[in-house]
């Protein structure tokens, strides 16, 4: 992200934060090198710890807080007790998307308990976060998502997985059964003469293929400008568990598109070249979220897998790298 020209990334911190099932989270100790490689390339770093607390959490999330704070530029939060903790201790922090801030009064309220900015939810159109933006007269920053996966449940708040799989999305661990195929069963089919309900086992219906609930990631760099004309303070990318590759080519792509706008060389030739080098790594179908309307249809795929232009092979493994001799030892 920092070699593509982030100004800023956000990463979590072990558990309490929306990256809980990644696996490979930062440890406290990767903080000062975190802090150092930021501002070694005049970017910020932001700590989330963006997830719902329950209570006897909150000494160990005080923990955490003490520990970031030399290092981190703000906190990302979605709890009142959070923010609790971080105007405690006198630390910046910025409103996740899952407080679903979704107008001006609600952002002027967060603003007025030391918010410095609000990520706002998703379901707001870009009409909606201009009009959001003229009222609050530089009192709060907004940031807006502009790429990556999007929920069923937009701005977050879906219980599915947990119901399912004791694993809650508000806890970072989600496992995306919305995007999974559903099958149906008809448990009380008919009724019979005398109106009770007559139960056949044998009668489902395939759901499919998985339109329902299965969101088109959001892409938005063929209105870049719009976002920058409504006032937007910050892009947020959706990076969360993919890979070095995905993170530095859609960074890379917006970072351009930015700049090519402050520029004057923002042209449909070279948004075409930002789509086609961002359809080259991870994604669903592409659409444009609901900065444009409300969901319909039109805002769900029909396929599970990536849709990369782009389809990679294992081929092998990189045992060893001799760096004097510049030899890479590779198990095929």
């Amino acid at each position: 992200a920092l070699d593509a020209g982030a100004d800023a990334v956000y990463f979590g911190l072990g558990t309490f934060n929306m990256r809980a099932r990644s696996g490979v989270n930062f440890k406290e100790e990767d903080l000062p090198e975190i802090s150092r490689r930021c501002k070694e390339h005049g970017a910020k770093a932001y700590l989330a710890l963006n997830a719902i607390m329950f209570e006897g959490e909150m000494a160990d999330v005080e923990k955490v807080i003490l520990a970031a704070k030399a290092y981190v530029d703000a906190v990302i939060v979605a709890d009142w007790g959070v923010v609790g903790l971080c105007v405690k201790h006198s630390i910046p922090f910025h409103v996740s998307t899952q407080m679903s801030t979704s107008n001006s009064q609600a952002a002027l309220f967060l603003a007025s308990q030391g918010a410095e900015r609000v990520v706002l939810a998703r379901e707001c159109s870009l009409s909606e976060v201009k009009k959001i933006h003229s009222v609050l007269e530089g009192k709060i920053e907004l940031e807006c998502f502009v790429h990556g996966a999007q929920c069923v449940a937009e701005s977050g708040r879906c219980f599915m997985s947990h119901d399912i799989f004791g694993k809650s999305a508000n806890r970072g661990e989600c496992h995306q059964p919305c995007r999974r195929r559903f099958l149906v069963k008809a448990v009380d089919l008919y009724e019979d003469e005398l109106g009770n309900p007559v139960h056949d086992s044998d009668t489902a219906f395939e759901v499919g293929p998985h339109t329902v609930m299965s969101a088109k990631d959001l892409c938005s760099l063929s209105f870049v400008d719009k976002l920058m004309d409504a006032g937007i303070a910050s892009f947020k990318i959706e990076g969360r568990a993919r890979n070095a590759e995905y993170v530095k080519t859609v960074t890379a792509a917006y970072r351009e598109a930015v700049d090519a706008v402050i520029e004057g060389r923002y042209t449909p030739e070279l948004i075409a070249s930002l789509e086609e080098s961002v359809d080259r790594v991870f994604h669903r179908e592409f659409s444009k979220g609901l900065y444009f309307g409300r969901p319909g249809e039109d805002q769900f795929t029909d396929c599970q897998s990536s849709r990369s232009s782009y389809i990679k092979r294992h081929v092998g493994i990189v045992e060893d790298y001799f760096v004097k001799a510049g030899i890479v030892q590779v198990t095929i």
